[in-house]
């Protein structure tokens, strides 16, 4: 149940009608937009007489939302969210950036891989620590040794870094660390224990779409960070598990407006993993532009013959910087086109 409060709303107004909802049993979650402020209703909403709740002066309408997910839902939060990340460097509300990087570090390399990722556009750095892979005997990653590579690029570049966390037990490293971004994986999607944990801190988290998941799971999950008190969630489209074996996985760029039109999280799309063959990333990635994604997360690699995990969707810097200049392209066009409409 959400409450739509009327634009003369005071602030003692809106703590006076919070406490009033608390006194009831339930949580009251603020948003206050440019033009209205919306106060959603988290709990046993039974307990709430809606007849009453829209009988006060200040409340313009109440409206019931049917979708599980409260936190995460546009309803409850009609304004994008904005994630900052310092220096200059946001995601959501029209701010655009690419994560660029390996899939997973290597070692030495990183630096040079991020160092050409930054001149050609890219704001932040990925790179995977610890990797999860289909095959035991497959590269795990560096783990802490990789975290250390990871923060030395980040202090030549200046780039915000990315980089997943597999375990519970790793989530406090990543933090005193300072990891900027906790990536949870397809495979992570619904490791409910590892979504509360990552919720109970305040690092941002890239969520990404289970490997079979739906929209609505991909939002469920995020329910789970944003109910431990994370509201620091990006959701990332990375293509799903069809009966098409062309490519390596399907590419649902659906999803980019339809998480835009039932959240107000960023929403990434992720060209690389979705499809698997360098051959496809850049023609998916400006589609995704196209689309409205608010962020890409692409791989580059020096030597992608010889990487050690997911070398057949990685770019090369060359290849890059190529991508980044018709990226550059497809946003000024689509930002042409918000001024119109605006």
């Amino acid at each position: 149940m959400i409450a739509i409060l009327r634009k003369n709303a005071s602030d003692e107004a809106v703590s006076s009608i919070v406490s009033w909802i608390e006194g009831k049993g339930l949580t009251a979650h603020v948003s206050r937009g440019s033009n209205e402020t919306v106060i959603g209703l988290v709990g046993d909403t039974t307990k709430i007489d809606p007849f009453l709740l829209e009988s006060m002066d200040v409340v313009q309408r109440v409206q019931r939302v049917s979708e599980p997910f409260k936190k995460a839902n546009r309803k409850f939060h009609p304004a994008d969210t904005v994630i900052d990340f310092g220096g200059g460097v946001k995601i959501g509300g029209g701010a655009f950036q690419v994560i660029a990087g390996p899939c997973s570090v290597e070692g030495d390399n990183l630096i040079k891989i991020a160092r050409r990722c930054k001149s050609a556009g890219a704001t932040m750095l990925r790179g995977g620590a610890y990797k999860p892979r289909t095959s035991p005997y497959a590269y795990q990653g560096m783990g802490e040794r990789g975290l250390d590579l990871l923060l030395e690029a980040k202090a030549e570049t200046g780039m915000p870094i990315v980089t997943e966390v597999m375990d519970v037990r790793d989530v406090e490293l990543f933090v005193d660390r300072g990891i900027d971004v906790m990536q949870i994986g397809a495979r992570n999607a619904q490791n409910f224990n590892l979504l509360k944990e990552v919720g109970k801190t305040s690092t941002p988290v890239l969520l990404k779409r289970g490997i079979a998941g739906t929209i609505d799971e991909l939002l469920m999950a995020a329910e789970y960070i944003m109910s431990e008190g994370n509201d620091n969630v990006m959701l990332c489209e990375r293509g799903i598990r069809t009966f098409e074996t062309r490519t390596r996985n399907t590419f649902d760029l659906n999803a980019v407006p339809a998480l835009h039109y039932l959240t107000h999280l960023p929403v990434v799309a992720d060209p690389s993993h979705a499809t698997g063959y360098t051959r496809y990333v850049e023609p998916m990635a400006l589609a995704a532009c196209a689309a409205g994604a608010d962020a890409l997360e692409i791989e580059v690699h020096d030597n992608p013959a010889e990487a050690w995990s997911d070398g057949a969707q990685a770019l090369t810097p060359d290849q890059f910087d190529r991508t980044m200049e018709r990226i550059r392209a497809i946003r000024s066009v689509v930002a042409d086109m918000a001024r119109e409409e605006a």
